[in-house]
């Protein structure tokens, strides 16, 4: 059994390697949850028919390659992400500036999800409460539900993957029964036209946090061919069959609005699986962010902030940011960690597969079973080059956005490096914690 939290600086030993169904199921849980759903009616409620599918095949393709890359490393390595960053280019201050990113990154998430769960519990209820009192309600409850640990409700939470797969299904058959593919082809997006270029993007945003916690995973498993299989499995499950019937059946009911979908095609069973779906990722989402906030605090002043408390101001901010709206900023949220995360990720498996920079002691400490015994403190050159390349990338108004950052910011740390590689000093080292 897959316990991320195990191991958390350390290396995962050979022995306690796990099968990879094990992984491939975690990890394909990532990309079957309401959010993709949301994003696939985006996609068909802005898009044609052939410009989704052609957003989610090159978006997928573009998570896939970074995601075998930086899953095979952390395989090779057993270790995680935040860990893994170290010896790629950011060093330990650096890994955790990403994991405030990452935080960060959730705690918007944590916001969106909260809306839907607002407006199914406003719907519900027949509009008696109002958006904001619904989304200041259902978010305050979710914090003390983390913030205090009451298991019960996270148990009955953990029904929700299985519930939201089949309740998709069944909204499958039933919307797009009597439709045949040549009618959905010609259907007109009555949504705001998304180009493909921003399609691909926010296809990639919507995964893309997933791939850099890939290693999270990956380090468990016990061999490249299956981490090439999970990363195949996910992309399968959540871009091509979550992902694409959201995008037909956005389109045969004219609407991106989950609860509306949800609602119209499912009626009080549909709102319920979304309440629970919503319950169940964002207890993750908050729980991760105030767990990542928490570590980067520590890992930057050596202070250690209370865990509860840190929840319950995080709890506070993504419960704001679903009463102002973040829910109608959805697209520019995905948009955002489209170009912010593939310069990390890029700089990272370049540092790890071209550049090499520290795979000697990597080898070595692998050999003997643990971390190597020097770390870097911060990698300077790859916290510019990501700052950079996520702004080609939010700037730039030709090619797509999600490519350009991440070539940006990879190509930006590669000459740098090379280019002054022989009259480098020796990085500032520590022993390593």
């Amino acid at each position: 059994m897959i316990k991320i939290e195990d191991y958390p600086l350390s290396r995962v030993p050979q022995d306690k390697r796990v099968s990879f169904l094990s992984v491939a199921i975690v990890h394909m849980g990532m990309l079957t949850a309401l959010d993709q759903f949301m994003l696939g009616a985006v996609l068909g409620n802005s898009m044609t028919l052939t410009d989704a599918f052609t957003a989610i095949l090159i978006g997928s393709i573009i998570f896939g390659v970074v995601t075998y890359g930086l899953g095979l490393a952390g395989m090779r390595e057993g270790i995680s992400g935040s860990l893994l960053a170290r010896w790629c280019g950011f060093g330990r201050l650096g890994s955790v500036l990403i994991g405030i990113v990452v935080a960060v990154s959730l705690l918007g998430w944590f916001g969106i999800q909260n809306a839907i769960f607002a407006k199914s519990l406003d719907f519900a209820l027949g509009h008696k409460l109002g958006f904001g009192f619904a989304a200041a309600l259902s978010g305050t409850l979710l914090t003390i539900l983390v913030a205090f640990g009451f298991k019960a409700l996270r148990i009955a939470a953990r029904i929700a993957v299985p519930m939201f797969i089949l309740l998709v299904a069944y909204i499958s058959i039933t919307t797009l029964s009597g439709h045949n593919i040549h009618e959905i082809i010609q259907l007109v997006p009555p949504g705001e036209h998304l180009p493909i270029s921003a399609g691909i993007t926010i296809v990639v945003g919507g995964a893309i946090v997933a791939s850099l916690m890939t290693p999270d995973l990956t380090r468990y498993s016990k061999n490249s061919k299956h981490v090439l299989g999970v990363t195949i499995f996910t992309i399968i499950a959540g871009e091509f069959i979550v992902n694409g019937l959201a995008i037909l059946i956005a389109k045969t009911l004219g609407t991106a609005d989950v609860v509306t979908i949800m609602s119209q095609a499912a009626g009080g069973a549909g709102l319920l699986v979304v309440v629970f779906s919503t319950l169940r990722v964002n207890d993750l989402n908050l729980y991760s962010s105030s767990l990542g906030i928490v570590n980067a605090v520590e890992g930057l002043t050596g202070k250690k902030l209370k865990y509860t408390l840190t929840t319950l101001v995080i709890g506070v901010l993504g419960t704001t940011l679903s009463v102002l709206g973040i829910l109608d900023r959805f697209v520019d949220f995905l948009t955002v960690l489209g170009v912010v995360f593939p310069p990390i990720i890029g700089i990272m498996l370049v540092d790890y597969y071209v550049l090499r920079s520290h795979r000697n002691i990597l080898d070595k400490s692998r050999q003997e079973g643990k971390l190597p015994d020097e770390t870097p403190v911060i990698g300077w050159v790859a916290i510019i080059a990501s700052i950079v390349g996520s702004i080609v990338g939010l700037v730039t108004e030709w090619g797509i956005p999600t490519i350009n950052s991440l070539v940006a910011a990879s190509l930006i740390y590669w000459v740098f490096k090379v280019a002054t590689s022989r009259n480098q000093k020796p990085i500032e080292s520590e022993k390593a914690i």
